[in-house]
């Protein structure tokens, strides 16, 4: 049996918040952005497209660092957050999320455009047809085909937002308590002498966490289809 020191489970309890609290600040987002690029047609689709995906392209380091510049305490956005709402992301378990939901976004958007553009136009068309506002065909009938794809980005967003490292270390560091998720655990005890041990265990922990929740998405993921088909 694998037993935990008190800091490496501050590790574990804040990977679990930070993935959680990314995957559902960035998924509403990204179902958004999905639809938009499917439905939608407008001057600078695919320079919007472009920008969405930029985070998979580039360093993470020099997207933690622009994150940095513009959400830091003394950057534009970040300024203005903390002394309008009282919120702070630089050097902050809020800014790991952040981090983690922008570098998880664009992996997220994919697989939920795919999703919707496989939904038959002409099923929210005679949909529309009854008289149905946009959002409520969106409601009833886009999103509910489309579910499958969308469980899929959320499992792809939470797997990445729990693994995200450039990005955090370079945005709020590596700060125990406060923003040392597993994957900057695992680099510090590998940094430390005699800290292999305690890098391996780690390790361990994090393929085990990751092991289980695509199995609990995998069982969901099945009955989501079991439900579709029968409604079908």
């Amino acid at each position: 049996m694998i037993t935990l020191t008190s800091a490496e489970w501050q590790a574990l309890t804040l990977t679990l918040k930070v993935a959680a609290t990314a995957l559902a600040v960035a998924l509403p987002v990204a179902v958004f952005a999905g639809y938009a690029l499917a439905r939608w047609r407008f001057p600078g689709h695919g320079l919007v497209n472009g920008v969405i995906h930029m985070p998979l392209v580039l360093p993470p380091v020099v997207t933690g660092y622009v994150l940095l510049i513009l959400f830091g305490r003394s950057g534009p956005v970040g300024s203005f957050l903390e002394s309008t709402f009282g919120l702070t992301f630089a050097f902050r378990w809020t800014g790991a999320a952040l981090a983690a939901g922008i570098m998880a976004f664009p992996l997220m958007v994919r697989p939920i455009r795919l999703a919707i553009e496989a939904v038959d136009p002409k099923l929210e068309e005679a949909a529309a047809t009854l008289g149905l506002h946009r959002s409520i065909v969106l409601a009833i009938v886009t999103l509910p085909l489309a579910l499958p794809g969308i469980l899929a980005a959320g499992i792809l967003g939470f797997a990445k937002a729990m693994g995200e490292f450039g990005a955090t270390i370079t945005f709020v560091s590596n700060i125990p308590g406060e923003t040392r998720t597993l994957a900057l655990a695992v680099y510090t005890a590998a940094q430390t002498p005699d800290g292999e041990v305690a890098a391996f265990r780690l390790t361990i922990i994090s393929v085990v966490v990751a092991f289980g929740a695509l199995i609990a998405s995998e069982a969901v993921a099945r009955r989501l289809a079991r439900r579709i088909g029968g409604a079908a």
